[in-house]
Parts: C-alpha cells; sequence; structure tokens
C-alpha cells in the first residue's frame, strides 16, 4: 500500500472542454478525496471575444481571447474543486477547415511526440489510476480533439504507467433526442441537412457498446456552474439555455468507453475506479 491518493487526469483540447463531458465526474471524484488533474491543450485563442466578436472578425483578438478564458478556466476548476490544473497552452487550431487549423504553433501542427513528450512527463508526476480523453475522432471530428486523443494515448506509451484509460462519448438514444430539445429551446434552428443528419447520427456509441456510466446527479449544479464559468463562451454553450432543472435531468449521467485496464473490473461499471479501490 502507498500513501498516494488515487488519481484522476482529464486531458481536454479547450477551456470549458472539462465541464461538457467530465464535469460530473470531476466534481463527483473530487468530492470523494480522489485527486483531479486537468490538462487542457491549447489556449482557447479561437473562442468568442468581447460582445461574441468571431476569430477573424474586425477586433477579434486570440491573445486577449485566451487571457480572458485562462482566467475562466481557473474559475471553472475552483467549481469543480480540481486539485491541479496543467495548461500545454499551444495555439487553438480552430473549428475544421478553419485557416488557423494550418498556422504554426497550432496544436494540430504541432507533431503528436512533442505533445506527447510534454503529457507523459506530467503523467510520471501525476501517476493517475483512471486517464480520460476523447476517442480517435476527438467525438465529433474537432482537430484539437483529435489531437488531444493522440498525444494521449502517444505519452501512455512513452511511459511505464498501466492506468485505466477512458474515452468520452454518449449513447446514441441520447444522441437522438438531443436535436429535438436544441429545436426546443432555439425555435429558429433550421433542420439539418440530409448530410449533416447522416453525421449527427453516427457521433457517440450504441448503448450497449457504452462500458461505463456514472451517476453524477447530485454534482450537475456544479456542472452547470462551470460551464456558466465560461462566460465569454456563452453563446456557443447551448445547455446553459436549459436552466438547472433541465440540465440536471439531461446531464446526470456521464458516459464512458474502457480501453486499457489492468484491474480486470467487469463491465458495465459505474465507477470509473472499479477495481481500484
Amino acid at each position: 500500500m502507498t500513501d498516494r491518493p488515487l488519481t484522476l487526469m482529464a486531458v481536454h483540447a479547450h477551456p470549458d472542454d472539462e465541464a461538457t463531458s467530465t464535469g460530473g465526474v470531476l466534481a463527483r471524484y473530487a468530492a470523494e478525496g480522489i485527486r483531479t488533474v486537468l490538462v487542457t491543450c491549447t489556449d482557447g485563442g479561437c473562442g468568442d471575444g468581447p460582445g461574441g466578436v468571431k476569430p477573424g472578425d474586425p477586433g477579434h483578438d486570440a491573445a486577449a481571447v485566451a487571457s480572458m478564458r485562462h482566467q475562466e478556466l481557473r474559475a471553472s476548476c475552483d467549481v469543480l474543486k480540481i486539485s491541479d490544473l496543467e495548461m500545454l497552452d499551444y495555439a487553438d487550431s480552430g473549428m475544421t477547415g478553419w485557416p488557423s487549423n494550418e498556422a504554426p504553433g497550432s496544436f494540430w501542427q504541432t507533431p503528436v511526440e512533442e505533445g506527447a513528450a510534454r503529457l507523459a512527463e506530467l503523467m510520471r508526476h501525476y501517476r493517475p489510476d483512471v486517464v480520460v480523453t476523447y476517442d480517435e475522432n476527438g467525438f465529433y471530428g474537432h482537430p484539437d480533439h483529435i489531437q488531444a486523443h493522440r498525444i494521449t494515448m502517444a505519452a501512455l506509451e512513452m511511459t511505464s504507467l498501466t492506468p485505466k484509460v477512458y474515452w468520452t462519448t454518449m449513447p446514441r438514444s441520447m444522441m437522438q433526442r438531443f436535436g429535438e430539445t436544441m429545436r426546443e429551446f432555439q425555435e429558429d434552428m433550421p433542420e439539418p441537412d440530409p448530410a449533416e443528419a447522416a453525421a449527427l447520427a453516427e457521433i457517440g456509441l450504441p448503448d450497449d457498446e457504452i462500458t461505463t456510466w456514472v451517476d453524477t446527479t447530485a454534482f450537475s449544479d456544479q456542472k452547470f456552474d462551470s460551464l456558466a464559468a465560461h462566460s465569454s463562451q456563452g453563446e456557443n454553450i447551448f445547455f446553459l439555455k436549459m436552466g438547472k432543472e433541465r440540465f440536471r435531468e439531461w446531464m446526470g449521467t456521464e458516459t464512458f468507453v474502457r480501453v486499457k485496464d489492468a484491474t480486470g473490473a467487469a463491465v458495465p461499471e459505474n465507477d470509473l475506479f472499479a477495481g481500484l479501490r
């Protein structure tokens, strides 16, 4: 036995990503005395500027946006009681197809080995028992999410550590209802064209392929507040439009697929730390 605390490390792409898919588990496990480590890979500089000004528009200052988003990220970490925040501070690559994808120094243009070596050092320092990141498509194809996946899996290969490893996901049964809920809160939202609808149908996993369902209902208010801490991006955070009660109904369970495990814990499971305590 060792005095080292059980440790969860979540590797995310941008400020606010920590809240969307893992805010519940970060808050829950912090409350249970588990050390929670958040690694945020980019500076978020491709987010909205003051007044909702978009990247590429007059008045958008990526450095100022990044500074503002760092402050919001720290506020979110305080809400979720995250033990340790590590920022790799690569330049935000923007959405798929944006010119910023090709910018020198962007996360998408960073060699995987470079990012992985930096992350591996953090893994050796914190020695996580559980690591959470995105799947190989970054859940929905965002370049920085894909890159976060790549450096996480490469970093694990560079270390001798054997944590349980999870990728965030959503059950397709929920994704099917998600579009209806979005239209409920955004009445002017157009129907997706067939290609978009087909792409949405491929996001997430069939329910029976999800290995891990974690009840975070008791922490949904913290998750909502952590999202709200990213106030500069409120226009882009659909979930804030729901209000806390509806949010609790929708976001009271966080789901994952387990991809590495040395514990032999049975699946499906309801605890990322099953087999470790």
